[in-house]
């Protein structure tokens, strides 16, 4: 391509920036952090307005599962509009519904498969945690709700309740397990004991405040936290403790459902069978998809108790399915698993040789890099990548116990900026917006997983040479 072809798809693109900054609400997100313009996109590569081409680690915030119009996923939505079914029912039965449902059925735990029903909800997945919130407080006739420090359950009225960024709380806040950060200062099996053992005592306690909840709910792997796995024995405890005071278990598996965590559904690591689980993003086969699926001796409900226009989504039901079913057939929740593991070790072994990493961790394909602040003190000294590690020695290690370093936000957003220059889109979350994202599709090849790291270690390579300068003075 030509210079003067490139000049003016650059322009084109400059142009539709600068009309989005003027129209669109200061609301927005994504677009401030990551201004490209996607005209085409297969897999996991996204092309430009500009012509550039991107590797995509955000996937729709891990909506994509399959990536960017995967076949079977195109094939399925032609198939119902070439079909002339009708593309908004309401909560008809129609066939298409059928095989979704069929095949969401096939997929769930088997504790829960045997005993479920599934409530189609409004198309985002804050409107699912809402109607699981009610769904549980009509079963119970309490009104009360638990949940952990670090959550991200929707921007609704009471998933943001039920969220780490609540400012009007009406939901005990219990602390989540983590080693990086523990809110104890000890990490590992430690930490998430003591964790338990405060739940336990919150629940317990008649003078701790909190009367006898309608509900718990959490996230096996906290996303927007800053991806932070909860310990399976710390899982299993807080399903043995909702179990013994009646008070149903609600899983959010928004973000860490199908095949991402390396299990088909987060909990399955665990073998924890809960009594709601809460199902968006993926689901949809890049659509707008969320259900509720729960135990059957919670469907109380009177008809119309919680309803939506568009809750028949019939397009992303058809994408849904053959989405489910892609994942399931072709083994991608174990290939996350294994390709994850795989990743996150040579992500921990080449980041020791950074200060501005204090922390690599995740589960599948599910990773996160906590940027830090180097010119504080770590807890040890940081090894040379050639220095064998003893296991207790190693600060990236993720049962280590540690003194972390304050978060650098700062830091964070130019690795993701040193990022898009290299061609590879990430996301930031984590309490300061300090944890570098990764959630590929499960589709990811070899080689773009190589690419991936490539290119995320040259950002941090160059963001730490840069901060370590010696700044001009004025």
């Amino acid at each position: 391509m030509g210079r003067e072809a490139v000049g003016e798809r650059s322009s084109w693109q400059e142009g539709i920036l600068r009309r989005q900054a003027a129209r669109e609400s200061a609301a927005r997100t994504y677009a401030r952090a990551l201004p490209v313009v996607p005209v085409r996109a297969r897999g996991m590569t996204i092309e430009g307005a500009d012509g550039r081409r991107y590797l995509d680690c955000l996937s729709g915030a891990g909506t994509l599962a399959l990536g960017h119009n995967h076949p079977v996923v195109l094939e399925a939505i032609r198939k119902v509009l070439d079909s002339g079914a009708p593309l908004h029912v309401l909560d008809l039965a129609t066939p298409v519904k059928d095989a979704f449902t069929t095949e969401l059925f096939r997929t769930l735990p088997p504790g829960l498969a045997e005993h479920a029903r599934v409530q189609f909800c409004g198309p985002a997945g804050t409107d699912a945690v809402e109607a699981a919130f009610k769904l549980v407080r009509t079963a119970t006739g309490r009104t009360g709700m638990l949940a952990f420090t670090g959550a991200y359950h929707g921007m609704t009225a009471g998933a943001l309740e039920a969220s780490g960024s609540a400012l009007d709380v009406r939901v005990a806040r219990l602390p989540y397990p983590q080693d990086y950060r523990c809110p104890f200062g000890v990490g590992g099996e430690r930490g998430a004991e003591l964790a338990a053992r405060w739940t336990e005592s919150v629940l317990d306690d008649p003078k701790s405040g909190v009367p006898h909840p309608a509900g718990m709910i959490l996230e096996p792997v906290q996303g927007e936290g800053g991806v932070i796995p909860a310990p399976d024995t710390w899982l299993r405890r807080m399903r043995q403790l909702t179990t013994d005071r009646s008070i149903p278990l609600i899983v959010d598996e928004v973000q860490t459902g199908v095949g991402r965590t390396g299990a088909f559904w987060a909990v399955e690591h665990s073998g924890v069978t809960p009594d709601v689980m809460v199902l968006s993003k993926a689901i949809g086969g890049s659509l707008p998809l969320a259900v509720v699926v729960y135990h059957e001796d919670l469907d109380v409900w009177e008809p119309g108790s919680h309803a939506g226009t568009f809750r028949g989504n019939q397009l992303a039901m058809a994408a849904g399915t053959a989405t489910l079913a892609h994942v399931r057939e072709n083994g991608l929740s174990e290939r996350a698993h294994h390709l994850g593991s795989r990743m996150l070790s040579e992500l921990r072994r080449s980041a020791r040789e950074f200060g501005c990493v204090g922390d690599v961790r995740g589960r599948g394909l599910m990773i996160g890099v906590e940027v830090v602040d180097p010119t504080t003190d770590g807890p040890t000294e940081r090894p040379t990548p050639e220095q064998p590690l003893e296991p207790s020695q190693d600060p990236l290690r993720p049962d280590a116990a540690r003194d972390p370093r304050p978060p650098a936000p700062e830091l964070a957003a130019a690795v993701q900026r040193e990022c898009l220059r290299r061609g590879l889109i990430v996301e930031l979350g984590g309490r300061h917006n300090s944890v570098v994202r990764l959630l590929p599709p499960l589709t990811i090849s070899d080689e773009q997983a190589a690419a991936v790291l490539d290119r995320l270690t040259d950002a941090l390579h160059t963001v730490a040479r840069d901060h370590a300068r010696p700044r001009p003075l004025h």
